[in-house]
């Protein structure tokens, strides 16, 4: 067996070659022959749909439940701010920069290393499967929620996602609503009492009031912020319409049909949503997986950002190295030191777990 160093240097060499190879959401093909390699020269057999890369355990027992481990390696499109070359794995003393080095680079293969290291290991209480997911950061229908029919029933779930290595028991779902408010189109010189935009007026208002009275302990209130609005192309004419996008971040104790249904009763309006699917998760603090980090002195909070544990129906810890306030930023980076703690940290929880 390789030793926990030796592994670690392999997946900090992995992470660079990850960020010198661009994988969009949707453009992954080349990542994905880079993690291929990764379980090749390891001699663990894998699967792969699409972008989407996928191993068990050696000793897996149809008997047993199963853990699964997962992180992402799309990114998304490196920002204007960048002065460094995105695609350049540059280390200076203990960061490394590059996009997807933070989020979700460092998780990936450090979620890769913990699952290389514990891979031959006997009398389990649990199978692991990892998986290498595609279009996490587009939400795209070729990522985790497409490969999910190919494996057995998930019990529970870590998904690598920037923590700082402490324990994300709950993660806020999403609500993207385009709201269309509809009106009378006129010439601006004539009097309209069915102008859309001054409809609208009253919408946005009650969006800015209303307040969902469930609050979670862990998540807090739902937060429904107003990111566009659209409408008239003319400056003399009133259009037919006025368009709006809303970004809703629920909470655990609501479920998105909860959302609509209170927002269809309260506003005039059509309203759509992109996705009812991109849902709320969360573990109990009681869970072995929760418990064994704790023992290790992380502590618990609950996630404001979205993951893939939205397309998860089994109960789902979110925990990885790395700070959420570096993804998607301009000379993104993480530290040496994050993935080297990350990895061992992933394995002390995983033996806790798993060799009760």
């Amino acid at each position: 067996m390789k030793s926990i160093e030796h592994i670690t240097i392999e997946a900090i060499e992995l992470l660079k070659k990850l960020i010198e190879t661009p994988s969009f959401s949707s453009e992954e093909e080349n990542t994905a022959l880079l993690i291929e390699a990764w379980f090749l020269n390891n001699e663990i057999p894998f699967e792969r749909n699409n972008n989407n890369i996928w191993a068990y355990n050696l000793h897996f027992d149809k008997s047993k439940p199963t853990l699964l481990l997962n992180s992402h390696h799309d990114t998304v499109n490196p920002n204007q701010g960048y002065t460094i070359d995105p695609f350049s794995a540059i280390v200076e003393d203990d960061k490394l920069f590059g996009l997807g080095s933070n989020d979700a680079g460092g998780c990936l293969v450090s979620l890769i290393a913990a699952f290389t290291y514990l891979y031959k290991a006997e009398n389990l209480s649990h199978n692991i499967v990892i998986v290498a997911s595609a279009e996490e950061e587009s939400s795209g229908e070729n990522g985790l929620n497409s490969v999910l029919k190919f494996l057995p029933e998930i019990d529970c779930a870590i998904v690598g996602e920037p923590t700082q290595m402490q324990l994300a028991i709950a993660e806020k779902g999403l609500l993207v609503l385009d709201i269309q408010v509809l009106g009378t189109a006129s010439h601006a010189a004539h009097e309209n009492l069915d102008n859309p935009i001054m409809k609208t007026i009253a919408i946005l208002d009650w969006f800015k009031n209303f307040k969902f009275n469930k609050i979670s302990d862990i998540l807090g209130p739902v937060k429904a912020t107003v990111t566009q609005i659209n409408a008239g192309k003319q400056h003399n004419v009133v259009p037919s319409e006025c368009n709006l996008v809303v970004d809703i971040r629920v909470n655990e104790i609501y479920t998105n049909q909860e959302i609509m249904d209170i927002i269809n009763q309260n506003i005039d309006a059509v309203v759509k949503p992109r996705s009812m699917n991109l849902k709320s998760s969360s573990i109990p603090l009681h869970h072995g997986l929760v418990q064994a980090g704790i023992a290790l002195g992380r502590t618990t909070y609950g996630s404001p950002t979205l993951s893939d544990q939205s397309v998860l129906e089994c109960q789902s810890l979110k925990l990885g190295p790395g700070n959420s306030l570096r993804s998607h930023t301009s000379n993104e980076f993480i530290y040496l030191s994050e993935i080297k703690d990350g990895i061992e940290i992933y394995i002390n929880i995983l033996n806790a777990f798993l060799k009760k």
